[in-house]
């Protein structure tokens, strides 16, 4: 429990330019997607846990570009808490998004499908890379629209509060 929890951000507490803070954070619903395999995975299941979605695609420049930094965060041993989830946005590719991972060698990301769009219906997802971050209540606290460095200080600092 943090004594914190009920003061809003501020402008200043923006640690990078394209990270949009919500004061009050939004619930999320349910929602049912996939892991590489085909399981269905339920991010319900991940309350109590700081989690990352990331939208990305194999044809897209910037996702390529943050990629590498979203694998090191997730290595990063300050986060405890941590859950991320590299989503493709694509029709589930097997062979072209492992092949996506292998040339840049991601070490823990696992890839992710959202064959149904429930991601896109449940966000408004309008362009790529657009990673939502979720606290520990299963709420929509901050998104980041386009691509940054996951490896930024000023962010971490910022996400570890979160953790």
């Amino acid at each position: 429990f943090s004594i914190f929890s009920s003061i809003s951000q501020t402008n200043e507490d923006v640690p990078l330019n394209n990270v949009a803070i919500n004061e009050n954070p939004k619930p999320i619903s349910s929602l049912i997607f996939e892991d590489f395999s085909g399981n269905e995975i339920n991010l319900k299941n991940y309350q109590g846990k700081l989690v990352i979605i990331n939208f990305w695609a194999t044809w897209c420049a910037p996702c390529k570009r943050e990629m590498p930094s979203l694998d090191n965060l997730y290595q990063d041993i300050s986060f405890k808490n941590l859950q991320v989830f590299a989503v493709n946005m694509e029709q589930p590719n097997i062979l072209k998004t492992k092949k996506f991972f292998s040339d840049l060698n991601i070490k823990k990301l696992e890839i992710f499908f959202d064959p149904n769009l429930n991601f896109v219906k449940e966000f408004k997802l309008r362009g790529l890379p657009t990673t939502v971050l979720i606290n520990k209540n299963g709420e929509e606290f901050a998104r980041i629209i386009g691509e940054i460095n996951f490896q930024d200080k000023k962010f971490t600092k910022w996400l570890l509060k979160y953790d």
